[in-house]
């Protein structure tokens, strides 16, 4: 199923497996106010589609995403007003959404990332549940060279994987570093030679377990990981009394005793 979100963001959905792609590949798909709509309007798709059970997000052309593309943004003053106020109750903005949302996808996000990294496309990157990359693909929190600081959910998403002074070093020096040191720094999953190939192997994995355990592991790690105790606690019984007994949790017991050719029902509980 193909459904092109708009000319920035294009949405492919095929046997459970959703490839959302970068698609603005003359500017290094740099984010621009039409990307950022396209963007987060695309993970609120992907939040409703039960039937997905795994994401792949990856950059057309020569890179995952520069960032933000500063001169085309600056040119009305009116968009910083639209990124960054928060409508409603909503917790974040639309600056934020675009890394954020991921999260909010019950599905795994891989990102592939090549090429560049940068800013912005970095914090995309991390909103995600994993990330592949090639060796030589750039990063670089890069917003400290034009005199901002990060502003995309990665006080959210940087803090799971490093620690505060290497987050300072790296937001203050607004340093570039590759997929190698990034994988040394732990923000990468996996370094490969073809990153996209292997996210796609990947998803294929994901997609052969349960998609309520799949999905409520994904929950359980986000909520409960910088928690305290009882929260961790609480999130431990209040997930697992929504999946035992159900139809994929029996099923995954009987094609591990009994029915090895048993399958899955082709939609989450939740």
């Amino acid at each position: 199923m193909a459904n092109n979100q708009s000319d920035r963001v294009l949405l492919e959905i095929d046997q459970g497996i959703a490839t959302v792609t970068l698609n603005r590949p003359d500017k290094y798909n740099g984010l621009d106010m039409p990307m950022f709509e396209a963007i987060a309007g695309t993970a609120r798709k992907l939040k409703k589609e039960r039937q997905v059970r795994a994401v792949v997000l990856k950059g057309n052309g020569e890179a995952f995403c520069s960032g933000l593309d500063v001169k085309t943004v600056s040119k009305n003053p009116m968009n910083f007003l639209k990124l960054l106020v928060k409508p409603g109750r909503k917790i974040s903005n639309l600056a934020q959404d675009v890394g954020y949302l991921w999260r909010d996808v019950p599905a795994p996000v891989i990102a592939a990332t090549h090429g560049y990294c940068f800013g912005g496309g970095f914090q995309i990157a991390l909103g995600a549940d994993f990330r592949y990359t090639t060796p030589d693909c750039e990063f670089s929190i890069m917003e400290a060279k034009w005199g901002l600081i990060p502003d995309m959910s990665l006080t959210v998403t940087l803090p799971e994987l490093i620690s505060i002074d290497l987050a300072k070093e790296l937001t203050m020096t607004a340093r570039r570093f590759n997929g190698i040191e990034a994988k040394e720094m732990g923000l990468v999953t996996r370094v490969c030679d073809d990153p996209v190939q292997d996210a796609y192997a990947f998803a294929a994995t994901l997609a052969q377990q349960s998609p309520d355990a799949v999905a409520a592991a994904k929950l359980l790690f986000n909520r409960a990981w910088q928690a305290d105790d009882k929260a961790s606690l609480a999130w431990e019984t209040r997930l697992q009394k929504k999946i035992i007994a159900r139809t994929n949790q029996r099923t995954a017991v009987a094609r591990n005793t009994t029915d090895p050719e048993r399958t899955f029902e082709n939609r989450r509980t939740f």
